[in-house]
């Protein structure tokens, strides 16, 4: 596909009937602006949404393709992730793992964006809805205190703050005879930002001489703990996150495979592809060739995997 000509991009789209599978690489390639020059001149041109136009023909692209995947990359990034947000909170067994992704994994300034977009699409507030769950988990807690930290947290982080935090930490964790006190923590992730709250886990190491999940494994923590255990692992190292969370879905989660890509196919998908080597001693894209069945749906998720940021 090209930069400069739209209209017959959208033409190849519009008449490939038969199937995708000789625009997917291009499709894969595609910047969010070229995304949205794409999607505009196709309504321009046909009169339809770009993305009714994908679902609309689900059945007649070829059987392994999931069209999901592709109106997902197609998706504004804040429409995609509101999206995955109401999804998430309307399971049976709420996917939390999403949610905290979603909160810990993408900036202030798109947070707002999606809680925007939860707000147009589905005429709901997001943060209530999370206040509101019932019954009540440990999860909730946290990422009503994780949205907290986007409406009040400064750019600037702080070497000073985040040694002060750490502290507070360790003294009403590993640090005292008593259960840990969830209300200290739940208030740093509340006042923090997120690039605060990983440097303060950082002072923890270098303050204590272990990872401050280390200690949340040797407290009285309950499930309170589990959660916070993945938080405080997604706030750390994403790339180390997401590498694990793509090599498991490969294995049958296929939804969730094409979500994590999506999601940071234009983030850091390079440094998730090294550490997914180092770690596993396979490229991303050749356990994607070998835990899927070839086709359409592969071949745009192995596009994902190996375009460069």
């Amino acid at each position: 596909m090209t930069n400069h000509n739209f209209e017959l991009d959208c033409k190849k789209i519009h008449d490939s009937l038969g199937g995708l599978s000789q625009l997917i690489p291009s499709l894969a390639c595609l910047t969010f602006l070229e995304r949205q020059q794409l999607k505009e001149t196709f309504k321009a041109v046909y009169g339809e949404e770009l993305i009714s136009h994908i679902q609309r023909y689900e059945d007649v692209f070829s059987p392994s393709m999931n069209c999901s995947a592709l109106s997902w990359w197609m998706l504004d990034p804040h429409d995609r992730d509101a999206t995955v947000a109401r999804e998430s909170l309307q399971q049976d067994e709420i996917n939390f793992k999403d949610l905290v992704e979603i909160f810990v994994c993408r900036k202030s300034s798109h947070v707002l964006l999606i809680t925007q977009a939860y707000q147009r699409m589905f005429r709901r507030q997001l943060d209530q809805d999370i206040i509101h769950l019932d019954p009540p988990h440990p999860f909730q807690k946290i990422l009503v205190a994780l949205a907290a930290s986007h409406k009040a947290h400064q750019e600037d982080v702080s070497h000073h703050i985040s040694k002060c935090d750490a502290r507070r930490l360790y003294e009403t964790g590993e640090g005292s005879l008593r259960a840990v006190d969830e209300a200290v923590v739940l208030e740093i992730l509340s006042k923090r930002s997120i690039s605060q709250l990983k440097l303060t886990f950082l002072s923890y190491r270098h303050i204590y001489g272990h990872d401050y999940t280390k200690s949340i494994k040797r407290g009285t923590y309950g499930q309170f703990g589990k959660a916070l255990i993945l938080v405080v692992k997604c706030i750390c190292n994403p790339a180390h996150y997401y590498a694990k969370r793509l090599y498991t879905s490969i294995k049958g989660e296929t939804k969730i495979l094409a979500r994590a890509l999506v999601s940071r196919a234009e983030v850091d998908i390079d440094e998730i592809r090294r550490v997914f080597k180092e770690k596993y001693e396979k490229e991303l894209a050749d356990v994607i060739r070998e835990g899927l069945p070839s086709g359409d749906y592969r071949d745009f998720l192995v596009a994902l995997a190996t375009r460069s940021e």
